[in-house]
């Protein structure tokens, strides 16, 4: 599967554009904003955007889902539907960071953990990952051991829980429980900064390591 990753908005948030690699159906991950480089992208490189995927519903990873779903007349699916609290105040994230208008909707079909998403003949898992936020999910595309994170796991760092309905213990338990089992080798896109691995995070991160958790009480 082919990825391209576009970094869009002030925040820098890494949208991604995937693409099936027998065909040029593809998908876009988390739209937050800049629709015309994100089309522009997808043009590029031979492209076309079938579906919208969401991690999550805060405004620099989903600012865009709506007018670009009515733009491409493609549906939207995920985030799981506790993110349904941040999708109704996206007016009002957007007028709190600056955004252009953003417009609340309701996805074509909300995720939950187990389910599978396909991009053309490619098929991704679902993992139901709170803690940023009630609703966010992980994409995985086990052939190619590759995930989509959103803002659960970054480079050196974690998600943010001190947003509403942000938890701190349960995105500890997200990122040990569902993403350390799909092994060490998993290189995953994180939703902001540099790409990494989970065999990487587990022996450096100093949030989610495993020496960090190890001096946990």
């Amino acid at each position: 599967m082919q990825v391209v990753v576009v970094p869009v908005t002030p925040f820098q948030q890494n949208c991604s554009l995937l693409r099936c690699d027998s065909s040029a159906a593809g998908a876009v991950v988390d739209p937050g904003g800049d629709i015309d480089q994100i089309l522009a992208t997808a043009a590029a490189e031979g492209i076309d955007i079938g579906k919208i995927l969401l991690t999550h519903a805060h405004i620099d990873h989903a600012g865009a889902t709506a007018e670009l779903a009515e733009r491409l007349g493609i549906p939207i699916e995920g985030p799981q539907r506790e993110d349904q609290y941040w999708i109704d105040k996206l007016p009002d994230q957007a007028r709190m960071f600056g955004f252009p208008p953003a417009a609340a909707f309701t996805p074509t079909r909300w995720l939950e953990q187990g389910d599978r998403v396909t991009v053309g003949n490619e098929e991704l898992e679902v993992l139901h990952t709170p803690g940023h936020t009630p609703g966010h999910v992980v994409y995985f595309h086990r052939r190619d051991l590759i995930a989509f994170v959103g803002d659960v796991l970054f480079a050196g760092s974690i998600g943010r829980t001190d947003f509403p309905r942000g938890d701190f213990p349960t995105l500890v338990a997200s990122i040990t429980g569902r993403l350390w089992p799909l092994g060490d080798d998993v290189s995953f896109v994180p939703g902001h900064g540099p790409t990494s691995t989970f065999g990487e995070e587990r022996r450096s991160n100093p949030f989610v390591g495993d020496a960090a958790l190890a001096r946990a009480p």
